[in-house]
């Protein structure tokens, strides 16, 4: 690969790890990387409220089975619920099974609208 390119690469960004800040997971959307999927695990109805723009709700209940169906083994999974502490039981669950990309998105939606980063309600239109 010519040297330029590497700048370029995925392999220059931050390894994923088990806890990310929100700013690296918005840094990896700003880059345009879509091998990642955002779950939130809260209550359907929490989801609909607010939720991260482009998260996809698996409440924590039936995380285990629906990944299992859904995603490649090493996809990226981006994990937030209604505590760090949630999220990190659901995160070990996935790893338990074999998912071994799997990091728990710290302070959740809360942190990520505290941040002004997008997020979204389906009860209604764009939150701001």
């Amino acid at each position: 690969m010519h040297p330029w390119l590497a700048l370029f690469s995925k392999s220059r960004l931050a390894p994923l790890r088990a806890t990310s800040r929100i700013y690296d997971l918005k840094e990896r959307l700003d880059w345009g990387e879509p091998a990642l999927t955002i779950i939130d695990i809260r209550e359907p109805q929490d989801f609909r409220e607010i939720h991260v723009s482009g998260s996809i709700s698996i409440p924590y209940e039936a995380l285990l089975t629906t990944v299992r169906r859904c995603f490649e083994w090493n996809r990226d999974l981006y994990i937030y619920g209604n505590s760090d502490r949630e999220a990190e039981a659901a995160a070990h669950q996935l790893r338990q099974i074999g998912y071994s990309r799997v990091s728990i998105l710290r302070g959740g939606v809360a942190a990520w609208k505290a941040a002004g980063f997008p997020v979204e309600s389906t009860l209604g239109a764009l939150v701001d």
